[in-house]
């Protein structure tokens, strides 16, 4: 038998539900850091994205036993964080009021500490524009825009995690690229 992180995401989601108290834990662990950005970066704040993140992961623990195989393991769990975090955001957005977090991207900061002040003001400055514009796009866009052109993710895979056609996704990104190029377009001067 396989030692728990040996195991692939669907064998460690079939664990799951056959009842390994380890196995989600294991899978959890595996893609944290990768659902962790998704978060932060659809929902620019980190405490709605820990919220976010945590509904999803209790919703995926709950729901594992409806996994089909028809995607990976990844993409479903990406689809979950997607989805809690569209449904913070529809919920929240009659009463948000919060402003825009200072550290958008605390690994980027990290990498960040071997430049001069003045260097990272400078990007502390652009990363608040770029914030500041993501908020003026509708959700969906925000969400196709941060896994397309922030997470890396292919179109098509952007399309299974937000369970739509890979059409709508580069119709999204195009839509939201078109809104945010006036609002962040000074920065390519600098």
């Amino acid at each position: 038998m396989k030692v728990i992180d040996e195991l692939a995401d669907e064998e460690l989601l079939s664990a799951h539900v056959d009842g390994d108290e380890r196995a989600f834990a294991e899978l959890v662990h595996r893609h944290r850091d990768r659902l962790w950005a998704v978060a932060l970066r659809t929902m620019r704040n980190p405490e709605e994205a820990a919220d976010a993140l945590q509904d999803a992961y209790i919703s995926a623990f709950r729901r594992a036993s409806s996994f089909r195989g028809d995607a990976k393991v990844t993409t479903w769990l990406h689809r979950i964080v997607v989805n809690a975090c569209l449904d913070r955001i529809r919920r929240n957005k009659v009463r948000r009021a919060d402003p825009l977090p200072e550290d958008m991207d605390r690994a980027a900061e990290l990498a960040a500490e071997h430049v001069d002040h003045a260097d990272q003001m400078d990007l502390q400055d652009r990363r608040s524009v770029v914030a500041a514009a993501l908020g003026q796009l509708n959700a969906d866009q925000r969400a196709a825009l941060v896994l397309v052109d922030m997470e890396g993710y292919s179109v098509d895979e952007a399309a299974g995690i937000l369970g739509c056609a890979p059409g709508t996704v580069k119709s999204r990104c195009f839509r939201g690229r078109a809104r945010l190029l006036p609002l962040v377009r000074h920065l390519k001067d600098g």
